[in-house]
């Protein structure tokens, strides 16, 4: 719909093109906001790990050039979904000895500002994968994590039947009752809190994280390809200042964790 014209009188039209300069005026000298996003920020911090030991559990070469440590929640139906790509990057990268998956537990067991806990066996979980490799080993380990991560509910209101605990041990090779004696005794809540810590001084606050652990510096080429990654994502990806460690939030695809490792692998050679 068309408007009428209105017609000024010349004393009123001084006056709305005095107001008109002033605004513009202003506007002029009002500070330009930042981007909040733009690939050429390349957002650094310190992020503090501890370092990578024979106590981890380590999934493919410990030596390998490029260390992937999640740090996870039993729990967590996003933790979950990022299993298989986990795992479907192991079995790219790992038979070559290229990059090794470290696992860490981060179960988000606390209860929050309004007195809610997200996920309340999540630490009994943790402690379920600690006895898993205590009584068996690495292989005993993985093998568990696999079959807790494959039953668990995908829904985030919902939560694995404790019950199901020492059948996984079973699942697993283990002898049900020295499983239940260790998850009983709570003997690795400790070690799940050490590597919860662990975490928190690493800047994490939700699961899954991956921190990348790179034997070199990452390449400059790798600074558009992250501001590029955390714009399509949605999720932030920060590098440390020293560009030995990259942090990653999310259950991101298989194609996100590839895009960072193949251009430090083009490096190492």
């Amino acid at each position: 719909m068309e408007n009428k014209p209105h017609y000024l009188t010349i004393p009123g039209a001084i006056i709305i093109a005095a107001a008109i300069i002033a605004i513009a005026i202003i506007y002029v000298k009002k500070p330009a906001e930042a981007p909040t996003q733009s690939v050429e920020q390349k957002p650094e911090t310190e992020i503090s790990l501890s370092p990578i030991t024979n106590i981890d559990h380590i999934l493919g070469n410990p030596n390998a050039p490029i260390k992937i440590v999640e740090f996870s929640d039993p729990s967590c139906p996003f933790c979950k979904t990022f299993h298989p790509t986990m795992k479907k990057i192991i079995e790219e990268y790992g038979p070559s000895g290229k990059v090794a998956w470290v696992y860490r537990a981060f179960p988000l067991d606390e209860p929050d500002s309004q007195g809610r806990i997200l996920h309340p066996n999540a630490d009994r979980e943790s402690q379920a994968f600690e006895c898993a490799a205590s009584l068996g080993g690495n292989e005993a380990f993985w093998k568990y994590v696999d079959k807790l991560y494959e039953i668990t509910p995908s829904d985030q209101g919902q939560s694995l039947d404790q019950k199901e605990l020492p059948n996984i041990a079973k699942f697993a090779g283990l002898e049900a009752v020295a499983f239940n004696e260790c998850l009983s005794s709570g003997q690795f809540k400790e070690k799940v809190d050490k590597q919860y810590l662990s975490g928190v001084n690493a800047g994490i606050s939700g699961t899954p994280t991956s921190i990348f652990v790179l034997s070199k510096p990452a390449p400059k080429s790798l600074d558009v390809i992250i501001a590029d990654l955390a714009l399509q994502l949605r999720v932030p990806i920060i590098m440390s200042t020293d560009r030995m460690r990259i942090l990653m939030s999310g259950a991101v695809p298989d194609t996100a964790i590839k895009a960072i490792v193949e251009p430090v692998l083009v490096e190492i050679k």
